[in-house]
């Protein structure tokens, strides 16, 4: 999706099983002359022919081949009919409905016509202080029952839809406004109220936060689906559906096709914006209305984008910064991407923390990479403003997110490590049997940074020029009445936080790691790729 680096996760089992089968890792190279999928019975891999698994779901694909293999227990990531036709959202999903979701990693498997990978481990899986450990776990186990989690446990993440309504950072109709008038429909409170049904969790976690929605009557009875903010957010408010029946069942569809959520409701809403704008008419939609608001062309859109289906279908399939560019005619202004990546539900007008963090992310635009928006709307800064100290609030929280998930930590889960980095190096020094100081952790977090940084700028998209924000966040205020009026990311404090981030993370003022920052993270053998570009 973006030509630079990527990487994606998500939780569920089949990690797990994965480790209990003896790997940390798979590594996959070249391409399969027809679909397989692999078979890892511990010591065991196997590729086995998949051609009878095209174009199925990922949850009928593991269906399937759990019935075919003889034992339910298996664990199995699969693409679906998206990432077989390599579109550029498409994702990976593990047991079912967890979605390695972001930047397009579905395509890539497609590209290898590698169908899944089905995994059953029956090993043990050894750490240095089995006592300790267990102990430490079961204290955090207890901790994610209490206040730090009770968000997640109770209304889940659509808890923030009104939240940030409040703050007028919630992006509607592809960011032409900060607040959505149907925002109570759509909301945490309403959700579990009328639709959700169940809510589960991960592999021993302790939180149990994954809300299963079921809609009970209407044209989309019986759709069910996992439902967190972003999701909803994407197709609902950013689309101005008021209908949670429909975005129920949008999102039913994004893990049937196997397409990124975020992905795919704002490139639906970018599709809606150059409609109501008149730059593609009822003539490139095949007769459908495809106007803000309409549920019904919101469902038929996402199918056709996960299914390369007409014109329409097919653009819109590589993503919102190729699509803008293909149709022309000014669509582009309407891309709400950073370095090709669609952007996330936080408005970047009115959480200009969150602005900067998004534009230096390395994956693109990235809520995960740095919390960036958190300072914004817990009121620890002035969100109005990009100024001086926001770059070494920006880094920090990058390099810890790079720990947490480098720990395979879930980050819902964080705020249940009481003692921050010391309580992550106590974990990490009791599984490994090597010690780890909290200093040490961070500055690994800082070296998985700038290593990013470099693979970026040696594939041409790591410097300051790649590091930008969408032409509506700088060029479109913010309409609605209240606080936020007229707010808008002007060219020059923009500029003023990048050179704030790059200067406290050792960069140039291009956004490039000098030769000395690489020397001292370790990162000799890097040096030479950076120099090409100083």
């Amino acid at each position: 999706l973006t030509d630079g680096i990527n990487e994606s996760k998500a939780h569920g089992f089949f990690g797990s099983e994965l480790k209990r089968a003896g790997y940390d890792a798979i590594i996959f190279t070249g391409k399969s002359e027809k679909l397989v999928y692999v078979w890892i019975d511990d010591e065991s891999v196997q590729l086995l022919d998949a051609e009878h698994l095209k174009g199925k779901s990922p949850a009928e694909t593991d269906d399937t081949i759990r019935e075919e293999l003889g034992d339910f227990y298996i664990r199995v990531s699969a693409i679906g009919e998206a990432g077989e036709k390599l579109v550029r959202i498409a994702c990976i999903i593990n047991d079912e409905y967890r979605a390695i979701g972001r930047g397009g990693m579905g395509a890539v498997m497609g590209s290898k016509n590698l169908k899944a990978v089905a995994v059953r481990g029956t090993k043990d899986v050894n750490v240095a202080d089995a006592e300790e450990f267990t102990e430490f776990v079961r204290t955090v186990h207890e901790r994610m029952k209490g206040p730090a989690t009770r968000k997640y446990r109770t209304l889940g993440t659509p808890e923030n839809v009104l939240v940030l309504n409040a703050l007028a950072a919630l992006p509607t109709r592809n960011f032409s406004q900060a607040t959505f008038e149907g925002a109570e429909k759509v909301s945490g409170e309403y959700l579990n109220e009328r639709y959700v049904k169940k809510i589960i969790g991960c592999a021993t976690c302790g939180m149990r936060c994954d809300h299963i929605a079921v809609v009970p009557e209407g044209e989309y009875k019986g759709s069910t689906s996992r439902v967190e903010f972003e999701c909803l957010w994407a197709v609902g408010p950013l689309c101005a559906v008021d209908r949670l029946d429909a975005i129920i069942e949008a999102i039913r569809l994004c893990d049937y096709y196997g397409i990124d959520g975020i992905s795919a409701g704002v490139i639906v809403a970018f599709a809606m914006d150059i409609y109501e704008n008149g730059i593609i008419t009822k003539k490139d939609t095949d007769g459908m209305d495809l106007s803000f608001g309409n549920h019904a062309a919101l469902v038929e859109t996402i199918k056709r984008i996960g299914t390369r289906t007409g014109w329409l279908g097919n653009v819109l399939a590589e993503g919102s910064m190729r699509a803008g560019k293909e149709i022309g005619r000014g669509a582009e202004k309407y891309a709400n991407h950073i370095k090709g990546m669609e952007l996330p539900g936080y408005d970047l007008r009115t959480l200009k923390t969150a602005a900067l963090g998004f534009s230096v992310s390395y994956r693109g635009a990235c809520h995960l990479r740095s919390g960036a928006y958190s300072p914004d709307v817990k009121g620890k800064v002035d969100r109005f403003k990009i100024e001086k100290g926001r770059g070494k609030l920006i880094m920090d929280g990058e390099d810890l997110y790079n720990v947490v998930d480098s720990l395979i930590l879930c980050k819902f889960s964080r705020g249940v490590m009481y003692d921050g980095l010391k309580d992550m190096a106590k974990y990490y020094s009791l599984a490994t049997g090597i010690e780890m100081t909290s200093e040490e952790l961070i500055k690994a977090g800082e070296r998985i940074n700038n290593l990013a940084r470099v693979i970026n700028i040696r594939e041409g998209k790591g410097t300051r020029a790649n590091d930008t924000l969408p032409w509506k966040i700088m060029n479109v205020p913010v309409p609605d009445e209240g606080i936020a009026k007229g707010a808008v990311v002007n060219q020059k404090e923009f500029d003023l936080g990048l050179d704030d981030y790059y200067s406290v993370r050792g960069w140039t003022k291009d956004g490039i790691p000098t030769p000395e920052k690489l020397k001292e993270l370790g990162l000799d053998d890097l040096v030479s790729i950076v120099e090409k570009k100083l």
